[in-house]
C-alpha cells in the first residue's frame, strides 16, 4: 500500500464483523496498518458512525464502556479531520459535481483534506478519481 489512505465507516464496522471473516480479516489489516505505520486515517463524521452503528445496529450491541475503549485505542489516533465550514463547503461542491448523496460527499472532502491517495469504501464506485484520491473497494 503506497500513499496515505482513508477508510470508510464501513471498513471499520467490517473489522468488527465476524459473520465475513474475508472482509473482517482484510479489515483489520487495513486498521493495523493505520494504526502502526500511521498509513491511514478518518474523519470525526466516521467516529460518529461507526459509534452509531456499533451501539445500535451490531446483533450484540457494544457496551458504552467497548465503545469507549474502541474510540480512546482505535479511533481517535486514527481521526485527522474535524468538521468546518470549508470541509461542509467542499463537500457540497463535491456532493452536486458527482452526485453523490451528502454524508458519501462529505467522506471524500475528508478524504481530500488529510490528502490521502487513496478513499477505502464499499460504498462508492471502485477505481472513480475525485481530484487526487482514488476509491479503491478492498473487498474486489
Amino acid at each position: 500500500m503506497n500513499g496515505k489512505y482513508f477508510l470508510d465507516t464501513n471498513i471499520i464496522v467490517y473489522a468488527f464483523d465476524s459473520s465475513n471473516p474475508a472482509k473482517q480479516m482484510k479489515a483489520n489489516e487495513l486498521l493495523v496498518n493505520a494504526l502502526e505505520y500511521n498509513k491511514g486515517c478518518i474523519s470525526f463524521q466516521v467516529i460518529q458512525e461507526f459509534l452509531n452503528v456499533a451501539t445500535k445496529k451490531f446483533i450484540v450491541p457494544m457496551s458504552a464502556t467497548d465503545c469507549e475503549t474502541t474510540l480512546t485505542v482505535m479511533l481517535a489516533p486514527l481521526c485527522e479531520v474535524f468538521t468546518s465550514i470549508d470541509l461542509l463547503r467542499r463537500a457540497l461542491f463535491i456532493k452536486e459535481r458527482w452526485q453523490f448523496s451528502f454524508y458519501d460527499a462529505l467522506i471524500v472532502a475528508a478524504a481530500i483534506q488529510a490528502e490521502c491517495k487513496i478513499l477505502y469504501s464499499e460504498d462508492l464506485q471502485a477505481n472513480m478519481q475525485i481530484y487526487d484520491v482514488i476509491v479503491k473497494n478492498p473487498f474486489e
